[in-house]
């Protein structure tokens, strides 16, 4: 086997790194964070200081119970009144209570909002975290300020860290306090004063330093008696409110897959999309391709057996899971059960992630392990024979907290409302985090999937492009199959802080990929819109993956400009092996299918090896000119070699690959930006006259505007042009058997995504995608012909509504609507197009303590509709009108 120099730099490199990981294990205490519930209610007492204290994080946050005996129990407190009699007796009228005055005073630490009430009336309160932003809402009460101006108090940068600080009448009787920070959840500690509430508000420099030891029960004075006048002593026990792990709702404002740092989405030149947990668990969804295709306008699947996708005209056959590159011929099958969240990067993103077609890319992000324990139970059932059950188990294994896991399974047996077509699944995936020092975070990961398919190929189209057959016929021969699917993944990631500046990560990641089995193969002979040929297909297919990052990252100031500096390398080594041979199968009348054939003997015909050997070398600039205008540059070069087991082939490939952006804000919440990348895929091959072909490049310049249009709700809209070049065309010399790099394809567009809370319980994800994607130099192929699988016009909207108070508190309904317009079903193009269709799925969800129920209703029309086709004689239906109900514990 021929040995490469990236192989033998990539064992070296590899020698290093995990002695580097060793040396860096020094054990250092941290302290341990707590969590419960989303959302937390808290009613203030008139001689009890509450103090609810919001760490750093994205995550829900929930309560601890201290020592203090003053803080009731669930089963002491007194429920609410049902009862309509008692209620009119009780209150017979309800009281609004003004806020007369809104003050920002200085401390020591940072800054106290006072929000001042006639005779210090207290109010109730509920607090949740969502992205940056801390959240209060206050019942009961109203905005009445006496200067009589608008009734919204406003505080922009009042001190480090904290972005703006604002109160606002949410409605007739709430009022809202929301803390925005800067680059991380901010530290807000609430209680109740003589005079009304005051939110105490720490800087960033506060609020990072370490918690100093609480008092132990045995030392801890109590505190002395008071009257309802006085104000609780400090040493009263708090009600602590901490982040622990999971983005909360429907608004994300950070991502990483755009600039491999935490960097807020309006900062960033490019349009990237995130889909939250919370939207995946609310649509019940469970594989990415569905996911995807209902919240991702301009995404369509290319082909209904894997998870590739096509991204603004392009088809993309890699998927990233955690930045890492996922599968080698075709991306490895992602199942949502330990998904957090999923960012679709638009356009190219080679300039961090190496050889990816220009259109974009999808990462997957896994879930983390949570300080506290949390363990939830899900099991769903619905039409069609499908059950699945789900577990999600995390807690710290040492007193410390500093040593935690997260174990996430799933398993799925399932039949379709495709004739003989059934499925059964099972994941599991533990991640091991610990913090081996304050600075120094080391976190190892595993999964497993298996998977019993049956390979299912969709019906076909007749020459006249028409769809005639039931959407549930079978064109294969179902006791033929034993075809099935492992895969494996294991990786590590080691995160040394050297400072509050300097950053330091290393991660390597493993993948197998396996196949066996025999299926009917797919034959594209179809003979008088009535016969098709099959053939039956045996073989094993075994495709992994070792792959290596290394990122420095620096924050620095070069007179007022400010700089965040990415500068890292990745290696990475793939082997493809494959066995296959076919034999041929009776011809199927797709108009009256027997499928009643012998199995047959395969003789294997085709079988090799190749690796591929990569290396990227990358740097980036975030710059801060000024607090509106950022600049964003990069460039990467990779060198790639290609060869097999035999050392027949040979063929290497070196690429630079640039980006630049720009941002400007002209107030707060509206960032205008535009930007430059480029994109490179290698080519394997030889042209006729033996010369080595060139990598396909793409170039994309984009514009857009992102806009915050509340502190829980935005928005991106953004303009593109892309233009692939170095794309085969055949030779007009020898067409048959050689190709030249002349062809050129063209996409543009317009995109439009939208999520968010629009008012308290009420969400939305929304967009649309204009896409022309066309040939705009070919030998074979006319000039302007469309692209396969690109509708042009494509549109989602998906909204949810929890009822907040009241009996039916926890009580919940979604609606949602896809439209996916006409599409082209073959390249070159023909007479066959996949018809547009608009499709409308509901929910009804209940949650009440711990428990959560959920109807899902799919296609609630009924509507026939074809999702994707990747040719005429390969074309996928959508499911009809079909049911899942879902029900989960917490605990």
């Amino acid at each position: 086997m021929k040995s490469s120099w990236l192989y033998s730099g990539f064992q070296l490199w590899l020698a290093l790194s995990l002695s580097g990981c060793l040396s860096a294990l020094v054990v250092m205490p941290a302290s341990a964070q707590v969590k419960s519930d989303n959302n937390v209610e808290s009613r203030t007492s008139s001689n009890l200081t509450r103090l609810l204290k919001v760490g750093r994080g994205d995550a829900k946050g929930g309560l601890r119970r201290n020592n203090s005996p003053i803080i009731r129990q669930l089963s002491e407190v007194e429920p609410p009144i049902t009862n309509a009699q008692l209620l009119l007796v009780q209150s017979p009228t309800p009281q609004i209570t003004p806020i007369t005055s809104v003050k920002a005073n200085p401390t020591a630490q940072g800054v106290e909002i006072i929000l001042q009430t006639p005779l210090g009336t207290q109010l109730p309160v509920t607090n949740r975290s969502t992205g940056n932003n801390f959240i209060a809402d206050i019942s009961g009460g109203q905005l009445r300020l006496a200067s009589g101006e608008a009734f919204t108090f406003r505080s922009e940068k009042p001190l480090a860290g904290i972005t703006e600080i604002t109160v606002t009448n949410v409605d007739a009787n709430t009022v809202r306090v929301m803390v925005v920070g800067e680059k991380g959840l901010p530290t807000v500690e609430l209680f109740d004063d003589n005079a009304g509430l005051v939110f105490d508000i720490s800087s960033t420099a506060i609020a990072t330093q370490p918690p100093q030891q609480p008092q132990t029960p045995q030392t801890q004075e109590k505190p002395p008696s008071q009257t309802p006048q006085e104000k609780p002593a400090a040493q009263d026990e708090p009600i602590e409110l901490v982040v622990t792990g999971e983005q909360d709702g429907y608004n994300v404002q950070n991502a990483t897959t755009a600039t491999r740092t935490d960097t807020p989405l309006r900062d960033i030149p490019q349009s990237i999309q995130v889909i939250p947990n919370q939207v995946i668990k609310d649509q019940g969804v469970n594989r990415l391709q569905d996911a995807v295709r209902n919240n991702a306008p301009g995404v369509s699947q290319y082909f209904g057996q894997n998870q590739s996708f096509v991204i603004r005209g392009f088809r993309q056959d890699f998927n990233l899971i955690n930045g890492f590159r996922s599968g080698v011929r075709a991306p490895v099958d992602v199942d949502l059960a330990n998904i957090e969240r999923i960012e679709v990067l638009r356009g190219p993103a080679s300039v961090l992630f190496g050889q990816l077609q220009p259109g974009g890319v999808i990462n997957t992000v896994t879930k983390q392990p949570l300080s506290e324990p949390y363990y939830n139970v899900n099991f769903t059932g619905g039409q069609f024979s499908f059950y699945r059950s789900e577990l999600d188990l995390s807690r710290p294994l040492t007193d410390d907290g500093n040593l935690r896991y997260r174990l996430n399974t799933a398993y799925q047996n399932n039949g379709s409302f495709r004739d003989f077509v059934s499925e059964q699944r099972f994941s599991v995936a533990p991640v091991l985090q610990w913090n081996i020092s304050k600075n120094t975070t080391l976190t190892v990961d595993f999964s497993y999937t298996y998977n019993d398919p049956q390979l299912d190929f969709g019906v076909l189209a007749l020459s006249d492009g028409s769809l005639v057959l039931p959407i549930n016929r079978a064109l294969f021969y179902p006791s033929l199959d034993r075809y099935t699917e492992k895969q494996y993944q294991a990786s590590y990631r080691l995160e040394h802080k050297f400072s509050d500046n300097w950053q330091l990560r290393n991660g390597l990641s493993f993948s197998n990929t396996s196949s066996s089995g025999g299926y009917t193969y797919v034959e594209n002979d179809f003979r008088d819109d009535r016969f098709i040929d099959k053939l039956y297909a045996d073989g094993v297919s075994i495709a992994q993956s070792y792959q290596m990052q290394t990122d420095l990252i620096g924050k620095f100031a070069t007179g007022s400009i400010q700089h965040q500096l990415l500068v890292g390398f990745d290696l990475s080594r793939t082997t493809d092996y494959f066995t296959f041979g076919t034999v041929p199968l009776p011809t199927i009348d797709i108009f009256n299918p027997n499928y009643n054939v012998t199995r047959p003997n395969v003789q294997i015909e085709n079988y090799g090896t190749t690796f591929t050997d990569s290396l990227g070398i990358y740097i980036q600039d975030q710059i801060d000119i000024t607090d509106n205008l950022h600049l964003l540059v990069g460039g990467r070069f990779d060198f790639t070699e290609q060869y097999d087991s035999l050392g027949t082939s040979f063929q290497g490939d070196q690429a630079f690959s640039p980006r630049v952006g720009i941002v400007y804000q002209p107030i707060k919440p509206i960032s205008l930006y535009a930007s430059y990348s480029q994109s490179f895929n290698p080519v394997i091959g030889r042209s006729r006259t033996q010369e080595l072909f060139e990598p396909e490049r793409g170039n994309q310049y984009e514009v857009g505007i992102k806009a915050d249009i509340t502190n829980t709700l935005s928005a991106t809209l953004a303009a593109f042009q892309i233009t692939k070049s170095n794309v085969q065309t055949s030779d007009p010399v020898d067409p048959i058997n050689f190709s030249i790099q002349i062809g050129e394809q063209r996409s543009r567009g317009v995109e439009f995504t939208m999520g968010g809370e629009i008012l308290p319980g009420w969400n939305i994800i929304a967009g649309y995608a204009y896409t022309d994607a066309r040939v705009t130099e070919d030998n074979d192929i006319p000039v302007g012909e469309f692209l396969q699988n690109v509708p042009k016009n494509a549109a989602n909207l998906w909204t949810t509504y929890e009822l907040q108070s009241g009996d039916y508190r926890g009580l919940g309904f979604g609606f949602g609507l896809v439209f996916v317009g006409e599409q082209q079903g073959d390249f070159p193009n023909s007479n066959f197009q996949v018809p547009s269709y608009v499709r409308a799925d509901a929910a009804l969800f209940y949650r009440r303590d711990n428990w959560r129920v959920g109807i899902n209703v799919n296609n609630l029309f009924d509507v026939e509709y074809y999702e994707t086709a990747s040719r005429r004689t390969l074309v996928y239906p959508g499911a009809p009108f079909n049911v899942q109900a879902t029900i989960s514990y917490e605990f």
